[in-house]
């Protein structure tokens, strides 16, 4: 798996605040500036939009959390889906004090981000990063 994430069969571990939900979902990377431009496009559109975010300060990339079976049809450059089969994620173990952690923790928002949303997010936010990097 990418963004130091590694899978476990174990549905608990000893820290339950770096685990994901205990529920089936796949997990969608992107590189945390358009990661974060597309949360911010969440949260402005109407409703609660975004499900559970990773963010990964080693790796510098956010991971959304979206509905099992993503994985099998996502194809947006850039980004990568991974299934997780049901087994739950929890965070690789991280040396130095700066570790992944939740930027939008479960039970603080939506239990997964719809990926059609996700996908119109993404793409808003590379358009956004691009025009602001004077690429169009």
């Amino acid at each position: 798996m990418e963004a130091g994430m590694m899978t476990s069969r174990s549905s608990r571990s000893k820290d339950s605040s770096l685990e994901l939900p205990d529920t089936e979902c796949d997990v969608v990377t992107v590189p945390a500036r358009q990661g974060l431009e597309a949360v911010d496009i969440l949260r402005r559109g109407a409703g609660d939009a975004v499900g559970p975010v990773l963010h990964d300060d080693g790796c510098d990339t956010l991971g959304f959390l979206v509905p099992p079976g993503t994985a099998a049809g996502w194809d947006v450059p850039g980004s990568t889906c991974t299934e997780t089969d049901g087994r739950g994620l929890r965070l690789a173990p991280e040396s130095s004090a700066d570790g992944a952690d939740w930027l939008l923790p479960p039970g603080e928002a939506e239990p997964a981000t719809d990926p059609a949303v996700l996908r119109e997010a993404l793409d808003e936010a590379q358009r956004m990063i691009e025009a602001a990097d004077g690429r169009s």
